[in-house]
């Protein structure tokens, strides 16, 4: 089930994404990850584990708390 906050996470990464000067598709290559789960997180239909946004974290440069806007 799709909540408001997994929304909410999706588009705060799609922000910093685009702010980073990445594709979805780059972003996916750099932290191991398929284009079509990016996708999913972005809409907020995927849920990521913390390993996940940990990676998300790396490649954008930032702390993973900065992902998570709750």
């Amino acid at each position: 089930m799709i909540t408001q906050k997994d929304v909410r996470l999706g588009k705060n990464i799609a922000k910093m994404r685009k702010q980073s000067g990445l594709t979805q598709e780059k972003l996916a290559e750099k932290a191991g990850l398929s284009l079509t789960f990016i996708g999913y997180l972005e809409t907020g239909q995927k849920r990521p584990a913390l390993k996940t946004l940990n990676k998300i974290a790396s490649v954008l440069k930032v702390k993973v708390k900065e992902l998570i806007p709750y």
